[in-house]
């Protein structure tokens, strides 16, 4: 995404926008609560959901898991990347693998690319959620096992796969990838819920799916300005932060030590 045109943002856009753009994200996670049935996601809310510029920076997010939304620009950067054109309009990406910025293999992130209603081939932002699932197969049941010495043992690793390719559901490639490969290895299962598993997916593809607040705001703003505020957002954040170091090393110097504790006690 290119740098904005005007010099500064106005104060009362920022505002605006910023808050525009978290209730998306807030909306993603109530609609997502809603329609899941796991215990997981739908009582110990261990889901996130967020909303990215078209370069695949985060732009808002609701008050989540700070482990998901950490890495999830990465993950949606990464498949910008390994993907590239071949994104169209209503696909919808499924991942869980480290390498491809997932956390550890029961959290499963599911990527949206949203396109412009008046350039069908442009990307002008992309949504996310990650959650945790019960089991995704591995050695052990919830698949999180102590003893695996590789990623294999512990269930499903999905780099990149469509779930959802230009609106059609892929239930056989899903049940492949969590059911079937995981179990071509020694010791190992596949997925022993997937009945939990694939509503909580199709719940995750509902949300993915369903019409986006933002075309609203584009409609009302125009893309431009849209666009235009996803960057100073940004930038405002940046420089929130960088203040608040400069200040910090004001009052306690540029060198910082701290000491934390393990549950017992120890240093």
């Amino acid at each position: 995404m290119s740098a904005p045109t005007k010099a500064a943002p106005d104060p009362i856009l920022l505002t605006l926008f910023a808050n525009r753009f978290m209730s998306v994200a807030e909306a993603m996670g109530r609609a997502l609560q809603q329609t899941s049935i796991s215990t997981n996601i739908k009582e110990r809310l261990d889901y996130s959901c967020a909303l990215f510029a078209p370069d695949g920076d985060l732009v808002a997010n609701a008050p989540f898991i700070p482990i998901h939304l950490g890495s999830m620009s990465f993950a949606v950067k990464y498949q910008m990347n390994l993907l590239g054109k071949d994104l169209k309009n209503g696909d919808v990406i499924m991942t869980n693998s480290p390498r491809a910025g997932g956390s550890h293999l029961p959290d499963i992130t599911i990527i949206t690319p949203v396109f412009s209603q008046d350039q069908p081939d442009k990307i002008i932002f992309f949504t996310a959620s990650r959650g945790h699932h019960a089991d995704i197969g591995g050695i052990l049941p919830g698949s999180m096992p102590p003893t695996s010495v590789n990623i294999f043992e512990e269930g499903a690793e999905i780099v990149s796969f469509k779930i959802v390719k230009e609106g059609v559901f892929d239930r056989d490639g899903m049940l492949d990838y969590l059911v079937e490969r995981p179990a071509k290895y020694p010791g190992c299962s596949g997925c022993r819920n997937i009945r939990d598993v694939e509503s909580d997916l199709k719940a995750v593809r509902f949300v993915a799916l369903t019409p986006s607040p933002p075309h609203a705001v584009t409609a009302e703003y125009s893309l431009e300005t849209v666009q235009e505020y996803m960057y100073h957002i940004r930038n405002n954040a940046e420089q929130s932060v960088r203040n608040l170091l400069r200040d910090v090393a004001k009052r306690r110097g540029a060198k910082l030590s701290a000491r934390d504790y393990l549950d017992d006690g120890s240093p």
